[in-house]
């Protein structure tokens, strides 16, 4: 390797360490936060253990279940040793369902990162409608795209599950109102998920839509004679989109979260199911692990939406310099 290459190789493994650096940070501040808050939730867990406050267990019983799980130790003892566990990959063991936390999440993240993954893609596709439609058609237009997307952002997710089912389950009935194994049963959810989503990702492509428009280089194409449907698809699209690369991180992780009220409404196993079960009972090891998982695919996503984001951003190509940045 010449001089030239290890320097240039330095920047980048300092920004992979730093990368990694972050995200182990990340991990530990909201494996920390989730124990502690979980902890806050009014009940005992030996009792949840046992079947809750109604179960009428002995003071016998419940100690036996505080030490068999480690719930008779100071609050700290028991911070980290979740921390050491999670340290080796150990995720626990589930006080309600007494069965492994790594095994009861890997069985249950399929089907809600299905449900992320459409709901990301069909939000893109409205979004880019929406944005293409009302840009370049003068004010009528703008204020019309304005406004769906204005709409779209602030609609709740349970209010428009409740919407679409009484719509085209209960009035239509061409959908089922519970989540389905085929692909039916997917329609709703992932509606549901996506039109807010669509909402935010509008506003974001529209507006870089706009400023893309007014570039210099916008400028040029139109002085080669490149019709506006070509300055749009060829030249000005591709900037505008990297602002909603960057997002779809985010929005990711937002998906997710929406995913406890979309699969408890549309009755869909996944996470979200879950982690609300788990919080009700006080299942610490379940609530820790499920977020967990959810943090490593925010963080996972966030960096495919980066190289994404380098791979779209067409500036090396524009400067004429045979694509070097």
């Amino acid at each position: 390797m010449t001089t030239a290459a290890r320097r240039g190789a330095r920047p980048r493994l300092r920004g992979l360490a730093r990368r990694l650096a972050g995200a182990v940070f990340v991990l530990w501040a909201v494996a920390t936060v989730t124990f502690f808050a979980v902890r806050l939730i009014p009940g005992d867990p030996a009792e949840a253990i046992l079947g809750g406050p109604g179960s009428q267990t002995s003071p016998e019983a419940l100690a036996a279940v505080r030490a068999e799980y480690g719930l008779d130790q100071p609050l700290l003892v028991q911070y980290l040793q979740q921390l050491g566990r999670l340290a080796t990959g150990d995720l626990g063991r589930s006080y309600a369902l007494n069965m492994d936390v790594g095994p009861l999440v890997l069985s249950q993240i399929g089907g809600t990162l299905v449900l992320a993954v459409l709901s990301l893609a069909v939000a893109w596709l409205i979004a880019l409608v929406l944005a293409t439609w009302s840009t370049g058609r003068g004010r009528l237009a703008a204020r019309i795209g304005t406004g769906l997307e204005i709409v779209a952002a602030a609609l709740p997710h349970f209010w428009l599950a409740t919407t679409l089912i009484v719509v085209f389950s209960v009035w239509w009935g061409v959908l089922p109102p519970i989540s389905t194994a085929d692909a039916r049963g997917l329609v709703l959810p992932v509606v549901t998920l996506a039109i807010p989503l669509a909402g935010f990702l509008g506003q974001v492509m529209r507006e870089s839509l706009n400023t893309a428009l007014e570039s210099p280089f916008v400028l040029s194409a139109r002085a080669r004679g490149e019709s506006d449907r070509g300055v749009l698809w060829r030249h000005a699209l591709r900037h505008a989109a990297l602002p909603a690369i960057s997002l779809s991180g985010w929005a990711f992780g937002s998906l997710i979260s929406g995913a406890v009220v979309v699969e408890t409404i549309f009755a869909r196993p996944g996470l979200g199911r879950t982690l609300l079960n788990a919080v009700t009972v006080r299942d610490v090891p379940v609530v820790v692990g499920v977020v967990m998982v959810v943090a490593l695919a925010y963080i996972l996503m966030t960096i495919v939406t980066d190289l994404a984001s380098g791979l779209a951003d067409p500036r090396p190509t524009e400067i004429g310099n045979g694509g070097l940045s």
